[in-house]
């Protein structure tokens, strides 16, 4: 493995993880359970949503999240602006990135952590690539910068004419590019930040200064 993505500390930061996961789980149980509701009410079951995305050392593993899409609709497994799969509910809750939550489940279980790069799905995984195998060395998570800088990733891909062939060759080699710069430097502190400002974001979707963010890393205007 590569020096500069070695995981210093890694005990203390999946102690962290299991800590943070349990009690997110347990503080936040109600509003799972009003999020539940409003997606049996207005779209019925499964209230929940799994896929097979790529984990650490090219691991499969399922993630879950609450269903934003109709059940059953055929399409790629990239989601852009005005995807008529979403629902009027599953709309709102990518908005504030409700639907991410019961990854904290898939934090419990080892397969992610609260900070890494996002797992992707196989089908967007080159493991021949060294960019690739620099990735897969660590746990995938729930927020990374990228996740943060790339915000409105669903925006982007509805401008593009081929949204598919924009996310492989433009848009995921960037989000790779900024998740190696973030781990050259991560520590538990800048875990903890980054953890902070995806809270804000959430909180606050508009609010979001992509400079901010990237000064606050050190990844360059």
């Amino acid at each position: 493995m590569s020096p500069v993505l070695q995981t210093r500390g890694f005990n203390t930061r999946r102690t962290f993880d299991v800590v943070c996961a349990a009690a997110g789980l347990l503080v936040l149980s109600p509003l799972f359970a009003v999020v539940a509701l409003m997606i049996l009410l207005s779209d019925g079951r499964p209230v929940l949503f799994s896929q097979m995305r790529t984990g650490r050392y090219g691991s499969p593993f399922r993630i879950w999240k609450f269903r934003t899409m109709r059940p059953g609709a055929a399409g790629t497994t990239i989601t852009a602006a005005g995807d008529s799969r979403v629902t009027a509910t599953g709309a709102r809750l990518r908005k504030f990135k409700l639907d991410e939550l019961p990854q904290l489940f898939n934090v419990l279980r080892g397969e992610m952590s609260l900070v890494g790069p996002r797992p992707e799905v196989p089908e967007y995984v080159d493991r021949q690539s060294r960019i690739w195998q620099a990735v897969l060395q660590v746990p995938p998570g729930i927020t990374d910068v990228a996740s943060l800088l790339y915000r409105d990733e669903e925006a982007l891909l509805g401008t593009a004419s081929d949204p598919d062939r924009f996310y492989r060759e433009t848009l995921l080699p960037a989000k790779l590019c900024l998740s190696l710069a973030y781990l050259s430097t991560r520590s538990l502190w800048r875990d903890v930040r980054l953890i902070l400002l995806t809270i804000h974001s959430s909180l606050s979707p508009g609010r979001l200064n992509p400079g901010r963010v990237r000064r606050a890393f050190d990844l360059g205007a």
